[in-house]
């Protein structure tokens, strides 16, 4: 057997998709236990990241099986390529989740709610490239659950922090998988695949930088609200703000190398700012 064509299929070898995943599941959980969370609910979310990541880059291969072959990028992934049969991807893919399922069972119930929202998205996801002229918006909504399961799973009520992390993450999200998009926007328009850096046009960096904006705004707004923005996530701040001038700088000539470095780059936003929590509470 191939273990290495699964490890490539779970996207082991790129751990970014799991630090996007991760920073909103570490800010919910900070805020929601003021900077204390149990070392078994801090593995228990890790884990469970890990695992739900991998099982949407599956989910979302075996939906573009037919498609990423005509995408510069993707076609040498597993299953268009034909390292990996589609029965067992899906076989891998029921590993993955039941996996999930295992460490989903020991948080209180409200999780599991959140946990099959969440999962209802991933699988919805590839096929909205289809029909929706943003996907982006899609994958905001999904990319966002860790928030609420976060509270749910510490045993506290949704707050207005609760709401702010969630539209900060949604704007978030939104913008880096535009930049996400760009790199592949030429391939996209051959094969009739949507999203919003075709749907943006000419005023993608534009529509980027504002998103880029309101988020960092709400960041200041909701770190001053708790009476958090003290010298460490201060600087963390200004230092997050700077990862968003440069990815500014990448996306510039809308170059497709540029802008897919661009994307990686907001793996630094996501954890200078946690980092700036756990240094903080």
């Amino acid at each position: 057997m191939n273990w290495h064509a699964y490890y490539r299929l779970g996207r082991f070898d790129k751990p970014i998709g799991i630090i996007l995943l991760w920073s909103p599941s570490a800010w919910g959980l900070w805020f929601a236990n003021k900077g204390h969370p149990s070392l078994i609910l801090f593995l228990q979310f890790l884990a469970g990241t890990i695992l739900m990541r991998a099982a949407g880059c599956v989910i979302n291969d075996i939906a573009d099986r037919k498609i990423d072959c005509h995408v510069r990028r993707t076609q040498h992934r597993p299953l268009t390529s034909g390292e990996i049969p589609l029965k067992n991807a899906l076989v891998y893919l029921f590993f993955l989740l039941f996996s999930a399922l295992m460490i989903l069972i020991q948080l209180p119930l409200a999780c599991t709610y959140y946990a099959l929202f969440a999962l209802l998205i991933t699988i919805a996801y590839p096929f909205c490239k289809r029909f929706i002229q943003a996907p982006q918006v899609v994958l905001g909504l999904a990319f966002s659950m860790g928030i609420p399961m976060a509270y749910a799973a510490s045993d506290i009520p949704l707050d207005s922090i609760a709401i702010s992390l969630l539209l900060i993450n949604f704007l978030w999200t939104v913008a880096y998988d535009t930049e996400y998009a760009m790199a592949d926007r030429e391939d996209d328009l051959k094969i009739g695949v949507k999203s919003s850096a075709i749907l943006f046009a000419d005023n993608d960096r534009l529509i980027i930088g504002l998103l880029q904006g309101v988020v960092h705004a709400f960041w200041l707004y909701l770190l001053l609200s708790v009476q958090l923005f003290n010298g460490v996530l201060a600087l963390c701040w200004i230092a997050a703000g700077a990862n968003l001038f440069y990815q500014q700088y990448l996306i510039s000539n809308r170059e497709p190398a540029a802008c897919f470095r661009a994307f990686i780059s907001n793996a630094w936003y996501g954890l200078i700012l946690w980092l700036g929590m756990v240094m903080s509470f």
